[in-house]
């Protein structure tokens, strides 16, 4: 399918007219945004199975997946703002220390005005749902990019938006290099984005130029550690599945796992009986597994089996843009599969002897986005004092981004800023700060000549 690039001018006209709004300070009351999401609501469920059906194309989702991982979260995402948005988005009261009475203080929540939100390819729907509604239930106007490498999501992301909004309320940017560099010259009041480092470094570079504020979610290695004696066959269990999920191409899926070195072998057989389990004795039969995104992604993920030790899988098939979920054996960082995210099915197995040693290999390097540990409470409580990471999850993977009440976001290299539930509304709004001061009242002690040092200090005191 080829996706049809929205012309610059058409981009321009409808940027100018959000930024006039913007300016103008035209500001959505609670009640309009929550009819707002109310109308994205419903535009969702009127396309959904147009979108279920999209992700099946672009990314090989099953319609279980698809609905688990993109439209489902969304659903769920949109009805806790709807409930929340009135409370959130009111006045708060703060309280005043007692030398500054009678004056009296609060915090408004007001949107940053006109804001840009580019999303990636692997979850195309949700990754720029999810931030859209915490746009909107912030009052703001929105620009949105979604990724052009699904191109049958991004259309259907289209015709979802321009049912439920009028363009200068939200705008969705067809495009790619072209359109991307036009949108990143323009100043916006705030950029939310998510995608890989090299993107992001051009993105934060663009928003520091006009000091635009900006959340960048990244990804990076994300490591899972399987703590000696723990049980072997579910830590495997729950570990291939995170890798597995969207085919690998998920930017929390556990990238590299440490096992300690008596308990490789039952790793890898659990891993395998694991995979059967869940997908049957060909996963390529499978239609819970998917597939993917393009040739070139294909390409090089496969490039890291040549020369490698597979343990476990290692079938491919680029017609089909397969790859069999596959466990490789690493020592170190000097493999190529170790040097940069892998975003596919390919587990690189390490061993250890003991879990000083795993942490300070993790502290060597770049903060991940997420930390998957699995073992005793002790071994839990080590590791999450003396690492640092955007999230983790102890005794399971992927799991802490379903809780819309916990932030998501990465740390360092895996990105700075965080989002989900009401911290996405709190991404989106500016915390204005407001004293109310009497004008009968009239305090000396502050004007010049100054005098009373005395005074003061007690007052300070």
């Amino acid at each position: 399918m080829t996706l049809r690039f929205t012309p610059i001018s058409e981009i321009q006209q409808a940027y100018e007219k959000q930024r006039l709004l913007s300016k103008q300070r035209v500001v959505k009351t609670a009640k309009q945004r929550i009819e707002q999401l109310k109308r994205l609501r419903k535009s969702i469920a009127k396309h959904e199975s147009e979108i279920l059906e999209a992700l099946q194309m672009d990314l090989g989702k099953s319609n279980y997946e698809g609905f688990l991982t993109e439209v489902g979260v969304t659903y769920q995402e949109i009805d806790f703002h709807i409930k929340h948005v009135k409370h959130w988005s009111a006045h708060q009261r703060i309280s005043t220390p007692w030398f500054l009475l009678p004056s009296s203080s609060k915090v408004i929540p007001e949107p940053f005005g006109q804001v840009l939100i580019m999303a990636p390819w692997n979850y195309p729907f949700q990754l720029l749902m999810n931030p859209l509604i915490g746009a909107i239930s912030a009052g703001n106007r929105v620009v949105l990019r979604p990724s052009p490498e699904v191109p049958h999501v991004a259309k259907l992301i289209g015709e979802v938006i321009a049912d439920a909004f009028s363009s200068d309320e939200v705008f969705v940017v067809q495009g790619s290099i072209d359109e991307n560099q036009w949108l990143l010259q323009q100043r916006w009041d705030y950029i939310f984005f998510t995608g890989g480092p090299f993107l992001g470094k051009i993105v934060a570079k663009a928003a520091a130029e006009k000091l635009t504020p900006v959340t960048l979610e990244l990804g990076g290695k994300s490591p899972a550690i399987v703590e000696k004696g723990c049980d072997i066959k579910e830590a495997a269990k729950r570990v291939v599945w995170g890798k597995s999920v969207n085919a690998g191409q998920t930017c929390i899926a556990p990238d590299y796992v440490w096992v300690h070195h008596s308990e490789k072998q039952a790793f890898v057989d659990a891993s395998r009986d694991a995979l059967h389990q869940m997908y049957g004795e060909n996963v390529a039969l499978s239609a819970d597994y998917g597939r993917m995104v393009n040739e070139r992604s294909f390409d090089r993920v496969s490039s890291y089996l040549q020369g490698a030790e597979i343990l476990l899988g290692g079938a491919t098939d680029r017609e089909k843009k397969y790859i069999e979920p596959t466990l490789v054996a690493v020592d170190g960082w000097g493999s190529p599969v170790m040097c940069d995210e892998i975003f596919g099915p390919i587990l690189p197995v390490r061993t250890y002897e003991t879990l000083d040693e795993v942490i300070g290999d993790i502290n060597d390097h770049e903060k991940p986005l997420a930390l998957y540990f699995f073992g005793s409470d002790a071994g839990a409580k080590k590791v999450l004092s003396d690492t640092s990471s955007g999230g983790v999850s102890i005794n399971d993977t992927l799991v802490h981004v379903a809780n819309h009440h916990l932030p998501f976001g990465g740390v360092g290299g895996s990105g700075f800023g965080s989002y989900r539930g009401k911290h996405t509304f709190d991404v989106f709004s500016h915390k204005k700060s407001v004293m109310r001061s009497p004008l009968w009242l009239s305090v000396p002690i502050k004007y010049p000549p100054y005098k009373g040092l005395g005074l003061l200090r007690w007052l300070l005191g």
